[in-house]
C-alpha cells in the first residue's frame, strides 16, 4: 500500500511540476508580496516619522504673533502655493485681548478630516495648538503665584517593556497574513488543475480504473499540492527576510527581523495548514462541473482565510478565534516575532482541528470521486 502510494505520490508531482504556469503562479505571489510591502511599508514608515515643513493657510495672522512663531519652531507655517494643505487656521480678531485678560482665545480648525492625505497633518496641528495651551495655562498660574503642578493630581510614569520586536504591531499583522496566504495561492492553480483539470482532459478516469481506491488517489493529490504549498511558504519566507530587512523600521523604534528559528518555526507551523488548504480546493474543485467553475469556486474559498487572518491581524474577537485553525496559527507566529509567550494550547487545538479539517475534506473527496456524476461531469 505505501509502494501504490508512494508511486502516486512521484506520478501527481512530476504531472504538476510539468505544469509550469500553475507553479510559478503560485510562486509569484510569495516572491512579488513581500517586495511589494516593502515599498508600502517604507513609504507609509516615511509618512508616519515625517517631520517635514507643515504648510497651511493662516487667517488674520497678525493677532497672535506669539502663537504664529511657536508654530514655526513646529515647521508649520503659512504657506502659498501647491505646497499648502488644504487646512485653514482663523485666529479670533480678539486673540490678543482674550489673551490678556485670561480668557480662551478662540482658534478654527477648519479642514476636511475625511480627507485621508490630512488627518495626519491635522493631528500634527492639534497637538501642536494643545502643547501651546498648555504652556500659556503654565505660565498665567506662575503669574498668579500658583504652582502649576498643583493641576497634576497623579502623575503617570510609564515603565514599558516592549522591546524593538514587539513594537511592530499591526506591521507584524500584516507581514504573518501574507506569509499564511501563501499556503493557499501557491496550492490553488494546482488543485484545481489536478482535479477539475484532470477530469476535462479525461486523464482521471484512467487513474480511477487503476487497481487503487480513491482515497489513495485523493491523498497523492493532496500531499503532492501541499509540497508546492511549502515551497511557496519557504520562499516568502526567504524573500521577507531579505525585503523586510531593508524597510527602516528604526524610524518608529521597533525592528521585524525573520531570523532563521522563526523560519523553522512557520514551516512547523504551516505543515498543518498546507494540508488542510490542498484538500479543501481539492474538494471543492471536484465538486464544481468544470475548470472555469472550479477556478470560481477556490477563489471564495480564499476568502476564509482572508477573513480569518484579517481578524487576527486587528484583534476583533479574539478570544473566540483564538482556538481555530490560521487564527491560532498566526497568533503564534505574531507572538514568537515578539518575543512573547507562544500560545501552546491554543496552537495545538488548532492544529489538530486543521488536520481533522484535511482528513475530512479527503474523505470527502474520496466519496466525490465514486459518483459517476462528478467524474463525468453530469
Amino acid at each position: 500500500m505505501i509502494r501504490l502510494f508512494n508511486t502516486l505520490f512521484r506520478k501527481e508531482l512530476l504531472d504538476a511540476s510539468r505544469d509550469k504556469r500553475s507553479v510559478m503562479a503560485g510562486l509569484y505571489y510569495a516572491l512579488g508580496t513581500p517586495i511589494l510591502m516593502c515599498l508600502l511599508f517604507s513609504v507609509l514608515l516615511k509618512q508616519l516619522s515625517s517631520t517635514d515643513e507643515l504648510q497651511i493657510t493662516i487667517e488674520n495672522a497678525e493677532a497672535a504673533p506669539a502663537l504664529v512663531h511657536y508654530l514655526a519652531s513646529k515647521e508649520i507655517n503659512h504657506g502659498e502655493g501647491d505646497k499648502v494643505k488644504a487646512i485653514r487656521l482663523q485666529l479670533s480678531t480678539d486673540f490678543q485681548q482674550s489673551m490678556q485678560q485670561g480668557r480662551p482665545a478662540v482658534v478654527i480648525i477648519d479642514a476636511d478630516r475625511s480627507n485621508d492625505r490630512l488627518q495626519s497633518a491635522i493631528r500634527r496641528l492639534e497637538r501642536a495648538l494643545s502643547q501651546y495651551s498648555n504652556e500659556v495655562a503654565h505660565l498665567r498660574l506662575l503669574a498668579r503665584g500658583i504652582d502649576p503642578n498643583l493641576l497634576q493630581a497623579i502623575d503617570v510614569q510609564m515603565h514599558d517593556q516592549a522591546t524593538p520586536d514587539s513594537r511592530g504591531g499591526m506591521f507584524l499583522g500584516v507581514a504573518t497574513l501574507s506569509i499564511i496566504l501563501t499556503l493557499f495561492y501557491a496550492a490553488m492553480n494546482l488543485a484545481i488543475d489536478t482535479s477539475a483539470g484532470e477530469r476535462e482532459r479525461n486523464s482521471l478516469t484512467l487513474l480511477l480504473s487503476q487497481p487503487l481506491s480513491s482515497l489513495q488517489l485523493v491523498l497523492a493529490k493532496v500531499v503532492a499540492i501541499s509540497c508546492f504549498s511549502m515551497a511557496g511558504l519557504l520562499l516568502i519566507l526567504v524573500v521577507s527576510k531579505f525585503a523586510y530587512g531593508m524597510v527602516p523600521w528604526q524610524q518608529l523604534g521597533f525592528s521585524i527581523s525573520l531570523n532563521l528559528d522563526f523560519m523553522l518555526f512557520a514551516i512547523v507551523v504551516g505543515l498543518p495548514l498546507a494540508l488542510m488548504s490542498a484538500s479543501l480546493q481539492v474538494m471543492v474543485s471536484f465538486m464544481a462541473k468544470s475548470f472555469k467553475e472550479a477556478q470560481t469556486y477556490v477563489t471564495l474559498v480564499l476568502f476564509v482565510p482572508l477573513v480569518l487572518s484579517m481578524v487576527t491581524t486587528y484583534n476583533i474577537a479574539d478570544d473566540y478565534l483564538q482556538w481555530l485553525p490560521i487564527a491560532a496559527q498566526q497568533q503564534a507566529m505574531i507572538a514568537f516575532l515578539k518575543g512573547a509567550v507562544i500560545p501552546v494550547p491554543q496552537l495545538m487545538v488548532s492544529s489538530v482541528i486543521t488536520l481533522l479539517i484535511f482528513g475530512v475534506c479527503s474523505y470527502a473527496s474520496s466519496r466525490l470521486l465514486k459518483s459517476e456524476k462528478v467524474v463525468f461531469s453530469l
